[in-house]
C-alpha cells in the first residue's frame, strides 16, 4: 500500500504541520516522530521516550501518550489526503509506559462518513499492549485543502 500517491499526500498535508510538538521537523522541542504507512493502510512509529518526558519516576507522562496516539491518527489521514482536527480523543491506560524503552504506537482508519473520520491507535513496549485510543476527527475550512 505504500504508493507514491500515499507518500505525496503525506508530503503535502504535512508541510502544514511541520511544527507539531510530535511529528514537527522544524519544532526544535518536538519529539520529531516519523510515521510510516503500513501494509494494510494503517501507520506506526518506534519511539526511545526519553526521561524528560516523565511524569512519576521513570514513566512516560500520560498526556504524552495521549499526543504521541493522536499524532498518529493525524499521519494516518494525511497519508489517505486528508487534514483534519482531532474533535474527540479517549484515551485507554493499559499498563504504565516506561522511559528509556522502545515503544511503537500504530494507527488506523476504521470508518470515514466525510468530514467525520473515526480512528484507533495503540501503543505497544516490549510486545505488550499499553495504552489504546479512539478519535473522532473533522475536516474543516479552517485547514487549507490543495
Amino acid at each position: 500500500m505504500n504508493s507514491d500517491k500515499e507518500q505525496e499526500n503525506h508530503s503535502r498535508l504535512h508541510a502544514s504541520h511541520d511544527t507539531c510538538i510530535v511529528c514537527g521537523e522544524k519544532n526544535p522541542f518536538g519529539l520529531k516522530v516519523s510515521f510510516r504507512l503500513t501494509q494494510k493502510g494503517g501507520v506506526e512509529a518506534e519511539f526511545m521516550p526519553k526521561f524528560a518526558y516523565e511524569g512519576y519516576k521513570g514513566l512516560l507522562q500520560g498526556g504524552v501518550i495521549a499526543s504521541l496516539m493522536d499524532s498518529a491518527m493525524t499521519n494516518c489521514l494525511f497519508y489517505h489526503g486528508v487534514s483534519a482536527f482531532t474533535a474527540e480523543l479517549s484515551v485507554k491506560y493499559r499498563k504504565p509506559v516506561h522511559c528509556g524503552r522502545k515503544m511503537l504506537v500504530t494507527a488506523k482508519i476504521e470508518k470515514s462518513w466525510n468530514p467525520l473520520h473515526f480512528l484507533s491507535s495503540s501503543m505497544f513496549q516490549e510486545g505488550e499492549l499499553v495504552a489504546e485510543a479512539t478519535a473522532k476527527f473533522m475536516e474543516s475550512d479552517l485547514l487549507e485543502k490543495k
